[in-house]
């Protein structure tokens, strides 16, 4: 009996993951399409105007995603995004006019340059440093808002970013389009991405080998906080205001995308198109569960399984040793 060319056992270990995402994804829209079609008599997950509705909601997260890829990919963690998100939001907010996407952009490269420094120079475990800039980052924006809701709005540069359309599909949909490219040449095509990959296998024999790997840390660090401030500017766009605990929804589900596409969460190896993927299932599968009304208990519980059922699959590979 021959194998077909399209056999799950001839795709790479790379893809294999990919594969077992994109399944998933059709499992999901088809047991969304059955119980809308058997409760409200009618299958909207199907639709092109639900669909792109989705992706509009997953830009937000997929731009997350692919900073906090960066540092995974460098056996490290990122737990400063929730804050750093929310201060490049309520900043960019505050100052507003033609200033607030540079403030944005500029809160994340500073809280990237302290991340890195706090990893590469001092050497402290990434997910306490990070954990800790967070909470700094938390209560800089609680002292800089009094402690209330920020009274400031988006501006029509961020309106016009994350919620206005061209030919009916959402400007942030281009956005994370043309990110997910700049992201997929950087770790495919230039010496940076190859250095990335030589320090999530083994960073001492990259240090050796002539990499370096203190800059590299440093760049990784601050573009992961730099989209994460970029996409707290952009979902403000899209709510038309920022407000406190923006991006407390938004760590966990970055870092299971990356991994449910197939990167290794002690880093050296993964695809950014799997974090794509990654990024779909999850944003439809919270929303299948929000159609079927099911509790917060429960969200969690299958949500946690799904991620753990992936793992088991694929997640237990070593990391690339060549």
């Amino acid at each position: 009996m021959t194998q077909s060319p399209l056999s799950f056992s001839r795709l790479s270990r790379d893809d294999k993951p990919i594969a077992i995402a994109a399944l998933f994804i059709i499992v999901i829209l088809i047991a969304g399409t059955v119980y809308t079609l058997s409760r409200f008599g009618s299958a909207p997950l199907l639709s092109p105007g639900y669909l792109i509705q989705q992706l509009q909601i997953g830009s937000f997260l997929g731009i997350v995603a692919a900073g906090m890829m960066l540092v995974i990919l460098i056996s490290q963690i990122d737990l400063s995004v929730p804050w750093t998100l929310a201060a490049g939001a309520m900043m960019a907010t505050a100052v507003g006019g033609p200033w607030a996407l540079p403030v944005a952009l500029l809160v994340g490269i500073l809280v990237g340059l302290v991340n890195g420094f706090g990893v590469a120079v001092l050497r402290i475990p990434s997910m306490i440093f990070t954990l800790g800039v967070n909470a700094v980052m938390r209560g800089l924006m609680v002292a800089q808002t009094g402690g209330f809701a920020p009274q400031t709005k988006a501006t029509e540069l961020m309106r016009f970013l994350a919620a206005e359309r061209t030919f009916g599909i959402p400007h942030a949909i281009f956005v994370w389009i043309a990110i997910s490219i700049a992201i997929a040449i950087l770790l495919k095509k230039t010496a940076f991405g190859r250095a990335i990959y030589a320090i999530g296998n083994k960073e001492a024999a990259a240090y050796l080998s002539g990499v370096p790997t203190k800059r590299v840390l440093f760049i990784a660090f601050i573009l992961c906080s730099t989209l994460s401030s970029f996409a707290g500017l952009l979902l403000a766009g899209y709510s038309t205001k920022a407000y406190q605990g923006m991006g407390d929804a938004y760590v966990l589900p970055a870092i299971a995308a990356v991994v449910i596409g197939g990167t290794n969460i002690l880093g050296g190896r993964g695809r950014y198109l799997g974090t794509v993927v990654g990024v779909i299932l999850i944003v439809l599968l919270n929303s299948v569960l929000s159609i079927m009304e099911m509790p917060e208990a429960g969200r969690q519980i299958i949500y946690g399984s799904v991620i753990i059922a992936m793992l088991l699959v694929y997640g237990r590979g070593d990391k690339v040793t060549s």
